[in-house]
This record gives structure tokens, sequence and C-alpha cells, in this order.
């Protein structure tokens, strides 16, 4: 027989159950089934709420992750967009420093006024207009529109080049450039002969020289005879293109030979009076088309 003596300070005295009592045992038996089933109901109900909360969790969790995704992504865009125009910003700086280089070129070339063509000071600007962000779709656009006024100043620059080169060329080629430094002593055209005192036609112009002087090349071109002529002594001929030619008498020595490239000043030979001559001087003819003309224009031109 088991008894059980409950004491406590809510009881006056302390009261014993025998279980040997078939009332008293059911009464425990139904005590216990009571506690132990709301010992399972409530860890049934526990577990139903974990679970809620865990499956809450999980929602959360992968909402948090797609939204991390779609940031990624995001700014993965936005560095490819920024690597874009880093680029194409890039691409227009090298072609803005080159159109720099090509409107200083230009500019020292064709002496232009250094301070309407200042390519190192940026032009001024202003207005009262309203700022406003700027949007991506925006700015490629005025990037487009940049590199479109781009071009067109790169191919009228080009032109512009080509132009100014084709005149220098045309300008070095030209025989502008005197043969001497002395003062002209006959001109061209009829003229007294110096030795019978009849009438002549002065195919050239004659500069006063020492002898040994240096004779200069008048233009750009290829020496295309050296050697004595009649009447003229020594003599260098220059083809320069485009029809003309100089040639150059009288010489007490010649410089250059033939097949030579000279340049415009170039000494090409020394001062004399060989030939048909009554003293040391210069005799320069410029022939055009094989026609001798008069050389003033052409000398005058140089000085224009």
């Amino acid at each position: 027989m088991m008894n059980v003596i409950i004491v406590s300070k809510f009881l006056r005295t302390p009261r014993k159950l025998a279980f040997h009592d078939p009332k008293v045992a059911a009464i425990s038996l139904a005590v216990l089934i009571a506690i132990l089933g709301g010992c399972f109901a409530m860890g049934f109900a526990a577990r139903g709420v974990n679970g809620a909360a865990r499956a809450e969790v999980t929602r959360l969790n992968g909402q948090i992750n797609q939204q991390q995704a779609e940031l990624k992504t995001a700014r993965e865009d936005s560095q490819r967009e920024i690597n874009a125009l880093a680029a194409r910003v890039g691409e227009l700086q090298a072609q803005a420093n080159r159109l720099n280089a090509l409107g200083e070129r230009l500019t020292h070339d064709g002496k232009l006024n250094d301070g309407e063509f200042n390519f190192d000071r940026e032009p001024g600007m202003g207005g009262a207009e309203a700022v406003t962000d700027v949007k991506p779709a925006d700015l490629l656009g005025g990037l487009d529109a940049l590199q479109v006024k781009f071009d067109q100043s790169g191919r009228q620059l080009s032109v512009l080049e080509a132009m100014m080169f084709n005149h220098q060329v045309e300008m070095s080629s030209t025989p502008t450039n005197a043969p001497g430094n002395g003062y002209i002593t006959s001109t061209f055209g009829f003229r007294l002969d110096p030795f019978t005192g009849g009438k002549a036609h002065h195919m050239g112009i004659d500069f006063d020289a020492n002898m040994g002087d240096p004779v200069h090349a008048a233009a750009d071109g290829v020496v295309s005879f050296a050697g004595v002529k009649t009447g003229f002594g020594n003599v260098i001929e220059i083809d320069h293109g485009n029809g003309y030619s100089t040639l150059y008498g009288h010489n007490s020595a010649l410089v250059a030979k033939v097949g030579d490239l000279v340049h415009v000043g170039q000494v090409i030979a020394k001062a004399g009076s060989t030939g048909r001559s009554t003293g040391p001087h210069i005799h320069f003819e410029v022939h055009v088309n094989g026609v001798p003309v008069n050389p003033a224009p052409f000398l005058n031109r140089a000085h224009g």
C-alpha cells in the first residue's frame, strides 16, 4: 500500500492520500492525465508557433536575398553605364586634344592672332537659367551631339590644314625670293645694250654684287642645269614645278649640281662676271612654261 502525505502552509493539518482507496486512485489518475494532456497540448501549440515563425523568417530571408541580388544587378548596370560614359569622355578628350594641337599648329603656321585663337584658355560662359539634374539619356545625347561637332570641326580643320599646306608648297615653289642682297642695276624689258648701245630686250633683272657673293635660290626646286651657256657664262637653272623655273647667270663658281634638291634661300652659286658681262653681278630670270617673264611681280609678292 502507498500513502502520500501532503504538507502545506495553506493546510491547517497535513493530508494523507491513500492510493489503495479506489476513489483517491481514480481522482489522482484523472489529475495526472489532465496534467499530461496539458503539457502535450502546450508542446504542440509551441511547435506550431515555432513553425510559423520559421516560415516567416524564411520568407523574409528570401525577400532580403532577392533585394540584395537586385541591388547588385543595379550596381553592376550603373557601373557599366559609368564605364561607357568614361570611355566616351576619354574618346572626346583625345579628339579635343588632337583638335587643339591642330588648331595651335594652324594658328602658328598661319600667323594668326594668338589672342583670338588661344587654345589654352577656356571661353567665358554664363547665364541665369534654372538648373536641374542631368538624366543619363540626356547626357548620352549631349555626348553624341558633341561627337558630331568634333567630327565636323576636325574635317574643317583638316581641309584648312590641307589648304594651308598646299598654299605653303605653292609659295615655297614660287620664285619670290631675291637671289642677292644688292640693288637692281637693270630691269626686265627693253634697254640700251651695255656693249653696243643699241636697243635690246633684257630677259631678266640684274642685281649688283661683289665677286664671290652668295647667290640664293629664289624658291624650292631641283637643279635642272649647271654649266656654261653662251652669253651667260656659268649658269644655274632650277625647275620649281608648276611651270616655274629660274636662271642665275654670270656666276664665278657653281655650288649646286644637276639633280640637287634645293630650298628657298639656299646658296647655289657665287656671283661673278663670266660670259657677256661688264662686271660682277647676278643675272636673274623667271620662266613660266618656258617663257621668260618679268621677275619683279614675283619679288614684290614676297613683300605684299
